[in-house]
Parts: C-alpha cells; sequence; structure tokens
C-alpha cells in the first residue's frame, strides 16, 4: 500500500494487486449520521442517493447505462461515521469509472422533481426496513445505549425530517462536510502510480476546505425500550458498552465476541439453538465508533420463551465473567479470526474498503503481518479485562414484538416506543 497527496491535499491510497483483472475505486467522506443535528437526520444518506440522479453531463438512466454497458458495479452506503461511493470495474475500465464517479461528486444537480422521486424511494426503503422487526431492533438498541445522541440517530433518517428537505439544504451540508480534509481516494487492484495522474485530473479542482465541529462522546445509558409490533417472535437486543476503534485492545474484545456469539461454535449458538432449540437466529457483534463502541447480542425467540432467552445469555456472560475463557477456546478464536481475515483480502473490494477506513478512521495502516501479530498477542488477561467491561453496568435492552411482560419482569422501567409512556416494572 502507498498513500500520495495531491496539491490540494486529498489523500489518496493505492494497492497494487498486478495478479488480479479488476480495479476497485472509492470515494470516502468523513461524515454519517453521527454529524447530523437533529433536524437534519437522514441528510447524509439522502445526498448518497442523490448524487446517482444526474449531473450537467449524465441522467440517472446514462450514469446506470454507462457502468452497465462496462460489466461494472456502483454504489454507495451511509454509516454512522462515514459516507462511501465506489464502483468495481475491469481495470481497462478505470477512466470511465472514475470519470462518472467524480462527475456525480462534484456535478450532481440535485434537480428538484428527482429530490421529491427520491424521498419518494427512501420513504419506502425506511418502510421496508420498519417491516423487519430483526432488522429495526438494532437502531433501537442503539438508542437505548446511547439515548439521544446522534449516533443513536438512524442513518436513513425518518419521514418527518425527510418531508421538508430541500436541494439547499443538501448542498448546505456538502459544503459543511464534502472536504479535502474530510475525503479519501482509495485503489486497489491492477493499477500503479501511474493512476495519480487519472485522479489529479478528475480530483485536483476540489478546492472545499473548513473544520470539523466536534461531536461529544456518547455516555452509555442503560435504558430498557420496547416496540410494540405484530409479530410472531420477540426480537431482542442486549447490549453492553464496547472499545473505540483506536483501542490498543481491541482484538481483545474481538474475540471475546467471536466465543461469546460470532459464529456456529459459539456459546451462545450451541447453548440457545443447538442444545436447547430455543432461537433460530442468535449472534453478538462489535461496533467500533471513533470514541466508543457498543457489544451487542441478538437473539429472536417466541414471546413465552423471551425470559428464559434473557436468562441463558445472562448465566453465559457470567460464566465466563466468573471462570474465564480457556486456552484451547482463545486459540481456536483466533484461527478463526485469522481466517476471516485472510480471506476477506482476497477482494479488491475489501481490499479498498479497509484502505479507506483505515485511513478516515485511525490515519494509518497496518500490514497484514501486523494484524496477526496484534491477534496472536491477545492474552487470556486481556480477554478477561474485556469480559469485565462489559459486564461492568447493567446492559441496555431493546425489544420488538408484541408482548412485553417479560421487561416488567426485570424491575426497571422501560418506554414504550411511539405510545408515549413509560411502564413501570413490577
Amino acid at each position: 500500500m502507498k498513500k500520495f497527496q495531491l496539491a490540494n491535499g486529498l489523500r489518496v491510497l493505492i494497492e497494487s494487486i498486478p495478479t488480479c483483472r479488476s480495479v476497485s475505486f472509492g470515494i470516502w467522506v468523513k461524515t454519517g449520521s453521527r454529524n447530523e443535528t437533529p433536524e437534519e437526520n437522514g441528510i447524509s444518506h439522502f445526498i448518497e442517493h442523490m448524487l446517482f440522479k444526474g449531473t450537467k453531463r449524465h441522467t440517472a438512466k446514462d450514469i446506470a447505462d454507462r457502468f452497465d454497458g462496462i460489466g461494472g458495479n456502483v454504489n454507495a452506503f451511509t454509516s454512522k461515521e462515514n459516507t462511501c461511493y465506489y464502483a468495481k470495474v475491469l481495470d481497462r475500465h478505470l477512466p470511465i469509472a472514475v470519470d462518472l464517479l467524480a462527475d456525480m461528486f462534484f456535478e450532481s444537480q440535485f434537480a428538484e422533481a428527482e429530490l421529491a422521486k427520491e424521498k419518494n424511494v427512501i420513504l419506502e426503503e425506511i418502510a421496508m426496513y420498519e417491516d423487519t422487526p430483526d432488522d429495526t431492533v438494532h437502531d433501537l438498541a442503539s438508542k437505548a445505549a446511547f439515548g439521544d445522541h446522534p449516533l443513536a440517530y438512524p442513518i436513513l433518517g425518518t419521514a418527518e425530517r425527510l418531508a421538508p428537505m430541500q436541494p439547499d439544504d443538501l448542498r448546505r451540508y456538502m459544503r459543511k462536510h464534502y472536504r479535502t480534509d474530510n475525503t479519501v481516494i482509495s485503489i486497489a487492484g491492477n493499477v500503479d502510480e501511474s493512476v495519480l495522474d487519472l485522479i489529479e485530473r478528475h480530483f485536483g479542482r476540489f478546492d472545499v476546505t473548513g473544520q470539523d465541529e466536534p461531536t461529544a462522546q456518547p455516555v452509555f445509558r442503560s435504558d430498557h425500550l420496547f416496540h410494540r409490533k405484530k409479530t410472531e417472535q420477540n426480537h431482542m437486543c442486549l447490549t453492553f458498552p464496547g472499545c473505540p476503534i483506536t483501542e490498543p485492545k481491541l482484538y481483545a474484545m474481538i474475540l471475546l465476541n467471536n466465543v461469546i456469539g460470532g459464529g456456529m461454535s459459539s456459546r451462545l449458538f450451541q447453548e440457545i439453538r443447538e442444545k436447547r432449540g430455543l432461537a433460530y437466529s442468535v449472534y453478538s457483534y462489535h461496533t467500533a465508533y471513533s470514541d466508543s463502541g457498543l457489544f451487542t447480542i441478538y437473539a429472536g425467540t417466541a414471546p413465552k420463551q423471551t425470559e428464559e432467552v434473557y436468562k441463558l445469555i445472562m448465566e453465559q456472560l457470567e460464566e465466563l465473567a466468573a471462570k474465564g475463557m480457556g486456552e484451547d477456546e482463545l486459540s481456536r478464536a483466533k484461527e478463526q479470526l485469522k481466517g476471516n481475515l485472510i480471506l476477506s483480502l482476497e477482494s479488491t473490494s475489501s481490499r479498498m474498503n479497509r484502505l479507506g477506513k483505515n485511513e478516515l478512521m485511525l490515519g494509518r495502516h497496518y500490514t497484514l503481518d501486523e494484524l496477526l501479530e496484534k491477534i496472536d498477542q491477545v492474552t487470556l488477561e486481556d480477554i478477561a479485562e474485556m469480559t469485565d467491561r462489559i459486564m461492568r453496568q447493567p446492559c441496555a435492552i431493546a425489544l420488538v414484538g408484541s408482548e412485553e411482560k417479560w421487561l416488567s419482569k426485570l424491575g426497571r422501567d422501560f418506554v414504550v416506543s411511539g405510545a408515549g409512556e413509560t411502564a413501570s416494572g413490577e
């Protein structure tokens, strides 16, 4: 991997993989739902959509036709802290991809007619998401953990916030956050340093500068939230404090996650699904942000089994805290993580993603050998420290389903989402 900087300060990361015939190209911007005000919630994702809706030179159909015509893939995504526009094409078609993405990035028109249509598209996306309770419970889990902090905002926004947004609102947000110091170009595949001339031609004119407004670090809460929805299952998330992406012992948390609920051999999968048959889906994951993190356990089960599943999850965590992890279990988790890491690097898209995210979030890049060494260096004491971190205070609980009786048995107040009421535990 080589890092370069254009005269305007724009950072360019290049990873040459001459054995490939493809190239993945990404434009990364360090802005997402975390950077929005309450009134702006959803605007980062809205802009992501609108950049595909036409420029001075290309209509939305032109953009789609050009990429389909070269057999390439083009897409984008918005996260809590980043937005990425990317394409994967054959190496000989990279100039076409760069030209189109640069045109979208700088010259999107935000025509009012297209804006109105795309608002409706996003409203349908929100409706589809809300019809999927095993998805919506994770947004509710963020709110239970972080309250009204922007990290708890839904990335898609809400119908109420989207409705008044106008083209000038999107342009104003872009001028504030789409800046040279906030943007990274990442390229991985069959390219060499000569690609810098292509990048300079298309991005050398990028001259928007400024400064980020600092965002407050979130404070972990232990709220209990319930969203009533007619479902066959209760969808439950238990959320605990995690690690920021800069945490020196981040890999201890990742390994702990693998052991608890990161795969089919994990403790929760084996205990709750395989041994007792109480859930089809049960897993855990860790999310690392720039200054904080969350460790979340999800399970979907029948309302009458919710209390039992909750107790089994807590028993597994308490047993791990009391007895620790065995050497064999840690060794197996390390091999699993190393295997996943190495296999992911066989994709130019994964390498492009890793370059962009690491540059924006960490400002540095580890070699594969350095990453493998970090994994191998994790000790049982590190695991115990991370276990203590997640068990240090009560977890936040989010529940989406048709019945909340189980929550009342925990002896704490909980909020019924959308009902504007607080129910008291008995």
